[in-house]
């Protein structure tokens, strides 16, 4: 399976999903002009992945500044395929948050309270 890697927007961020070392990476600010054609090749990415060749340990690394509405509603459905696949393969999620942004590190405890049965570490910045 090849790996993912879309270089940072000023509008996205940068996502690094690399199948040989079960990491995926997501850092920066999300408000595409179309989120879910921004997101669609990620979320086809992590299907494939997980029906695929999927280490036995994945790692998700999110460190997200700012998103918008639409991204939250992305990252929830991306939360929910990693959700199903928690049975199958250890999931573990890193939410980084700078301890600044209050915001974000609510966004982080929304999740959480979403997918109680997900290992979602906040990782304060």
């Amino acid at each position: 399976m090849e790996n993912l890697f879309l270089e940072g927007t000023q509008y996205t961020p940068e996502i690094n999903m690399n199948a040989e070392s079960g990491v995926i990476s997501m850092v920066g600010k999300s408000y595409p002009e179309n989120t879910f054609d921004f997101y669609q090749p990620i979320m086809d990415w992590v299907t494939a992945y997980f029906n695929g060749e999927a280490k036995n340990k994945t790692v998700v690394n999110m460190e997200i500044i700012y998103f918008n509405s639409s991204s939250s509603k992305l990252f929830f459905d991306f939360f929910d395929v990693l959700d199903e696949q928690k049975d199958k393969h250890h999931v573990e999620v890193n939410w980084i948050y700078d301890e600044e942004n209050e915001s974000a590190l609510e966004a982080g405890e929304d999740f959480i309270e979403d997918f109680e049965n997900l290992v979602i570490n906040l990782v304060g910045k």
